[in-house]
């Protein structure tokens, strides 16, 4: 029995498809696509030249000077930017609070690409002694969440997971493990990223990981689908408000949805390649639903990995049959992927962000792209249209290189 009861009280995330829970909403129930030509940089060298980069992102609009903004990576404001919006959803009042008893845990799977990049380049062009001195500070993967924690003076437990693709998946089950047990009323947790850079893409690439669907970009991220050719990569972020329901019924908060399950598991099997028979992945399914006190029968809607790519699609399609039987063919399983493209280690805070989201509206988005049917992906995927269904119990999986798997299960919130 879980000690603390714990739900979700706020939302904020910086994507390709909105820099707001309004705009990033509306996109996810239209099927906006946010993968187009790469800008960042010059990629004619590259087998793929096509990204969901973010649009229209100004870190000053969230309290971040120019002094801050030069000492951090874009991971890290990406994070700042969201923990404004999250904090100021939740309406929680930090001047009212005991700042000790509020945490960070911000997941990102590989974090400074863009820093480490010029920082070499700067070394190799001027030498050792014109480095910056902010460096480290600025490349160090727990930058994120001691940024927010030094942004908003949140003085909690604070800490980060780099889980490859899991990462922000495990960040918010670790963050619910550490309400549940009381070591924190109110936790600011998901996931960041932000490595569309020439290394980050060229090194994806050398995996002949990513979709080379250069002429149609629009129609490369195409989950599920025989089509399919490769991911695509992504940048931004997703952070949630999460809080003890004792907390959160104290200061009056608006209760969007409650965590009830988590699990985690390690495929031990290969460092980029899933297990063939959908063990790992299934298992975390399993343990997720057993934490919750759930049946299989109980979820009706998978924000699944869907990642685009031959073998993810595949083994998934595989590890939620293993998992649910019969009930399989019941669920509806999208992966919103198709129209964010793959953020990495953020992956799991935003599509955590839209579990809460179709709780709350009653909307199931779509994956958008499917038009070839795959005999080995044979599930409901909700094809290329939202559906209008109200769901009571959501689950979201995220599955990362090294074997890495994590399952969370959000339910709507009930006194």
């Amino acid at each position: 029995m879980h000690e603390h009861r714990v739900v979700v009280t706020g939302l904020g995330v910086i994507t390709p498809v909105g820099n707001d829970i309004s705009t990033f909403w509306n996109s996810m129930q239209e099927g906006k696509n946010g993968v187009g030509p790469l800008t960042s940089f010059d990629p004619a060298k590259f087998d793929s030249r096509i990204a969901a980069e973010v649009k229209g992102f100004d870190p000053v609009n969230y309290g971040m000077s120019f002094k801050d903004i030069k000492r951090m990576d874009k991971f890290a404001q990406y994070a700042v930017a969201s923990a404004h919006q999250t904090i100021a959803n939740s309406g929680i009042n930090l001047e009212k609070e005991d700042r000790t008893r509020i945490g960070v845990l911000i997941g990102s799977g590989i974090g400074s690409l863009h820093t480490i990049e010029a920082e070499h380049k700067n070394m190799l062009d001027k030498g050792p002694s014109r480095m910056s001195p902010f460096l480290i500070p600025m490349l160090i993967v727990n930058a994120a969440a001691g940024q927010v924690g030094i942004f908003f003076g949140l003085k909690g437990p604070n800490s980060c997971v780099a889980t490859a693709c899991a990462s922000g998946s495990h960040a918010i089950g670790d963050a619910f493990r550490v309400i549940e047990r009381g070591d924190a009323d109110v936790m600011v947790t998901g996931g960041t990223e932000s490595s569309v850079t020439p290394t980050g893409v060229g090194g994806f690439c050398a995996l002949k990981a990513l979709s080379t669907r250069n002429d149609h970009p629009e129609k490369a991220s195409r989950p599920f689908d025989r089509e399919r050719n490769g991911f695509v990569m992504a940048e931004g972020c997703g952070l949630v408000v999460l809080e003890s329901l004792e907390h959160a019924k104290k200061r009056g908060a608006k209760i969007l949805a409650e965590i009830v399950g988590y699990g985690m598991t390690c495929d031990a099997y290969h460092i980029t390649a899933p297990d063939p028979e959908g063990d790992g992945a299934s298992r975390a399914m399993q343990i997720a639903l057993k934490d919750g006190n759930l049946n299989p029968e109980d979820v009706q809607y998978i924000n699944a990995h869907g990642t685009s790519t031959k073998l993810n699609d595949k083994i998934e399609t595989l590890s939620i049959k293993r998992t649910f039987g019969a009930h399989a063919k019941k669920l509806m399983v999208s992966s919103t992927k198709s129209m964010t493209g793959h953020l990495l280690g953020a992956a799991g805070g935003v599509e955590f962000v839209v579990c809460c989201l179709s709780l709350m509206h009653g909307v199931i988005p779509p994956t958008i792209n499917y038009e070839f049917s795959d005999p080995e992906c044979d599930l409901d995927y909700v094809p290329n249209k939202a559906r209008k269904v109200n769901v009571s119990v959501c689950m979201s999986n995220s599955l990362g290189f090294g074997g890495h798997n994590a399952s969370l299960i959000v339910k709507k919130f009930t006194d």
